[in-house]
């Protein structure tokens, strides 16, 4: 009883920091449209370029810390070679299915959040580009954010949860 109740607090903590990961990320976006739409005037460029770095690098911060306490807590197990994942039983094997998702997708979110980030900071240093900014690279990173907790940390954590569960008794 005791694991079940601390599986959904793990996964309630983990769905709250990505969550609030992808709201800093589309707030971050929206500040950036918004500076693209304002026409760049110069007086509020330095401050809107500072809040969007602020908001990409907490939303980046905190999808690092969801993924690492998600595999930290989530029954960091090793499997080995190919053979050990085929004797592995079905719910081992949704587990490292979900580990390998997780991994790919934390990571092209990160790079997303990143690249947004500095794109940011590449359009504020030029002025010519003002006009041209793309706050996709927000976007991206922020749904890649919902889906980490949504659905990859909350089937890790689950499946390494019942999958232990079953292997102790």
């Amino acid at each position: 009883m005791a694991r079940v109740v601390g599986g959904v607090i793990v996964c309630v903590m983990i769905v709250a920091i990505d969550v609030v990961a992808g709201v800093l990320s589309i707030k971050a976006g929206l500040i950036a449209q918004n500076k693209r739409d304002s026409g760049c005037r110069e007086a509020e460029s330095g401050h809107h370029d500072k809040e969007v770095f602020k908001l990409g690098l907490a939303a980046a911060a905190l999808q690092a810390v969801a993924h690492i306490v998600a595999n930290l807590l989530g029954g960091f197990m090793c499997i080995c070679c190919t053979e050990e994942l085929e004797r592995s039983t079905a719910n081992r094997q949704l587990w490292f299915a979900s580990l390998a998702f997780s991994w790919i997708v934390a990571g092209v979110g990160f790079a997303m959040l990143i690249a947004g980030m500095l794109e940011n900071s590449k359009s504020s240093l030029s002025s010519s580009s003002c006009g041209k900014l793309h706050n996709h690279f927000f976007v991206i990173g922020s749904i890649l954010c919902f889906l980490h907790a949504l659905l990859l940390c909350i089937a890790l954590y689950v499946s390494a949860t019942f999958s232990l569960g079953n292997e102790s008794s």
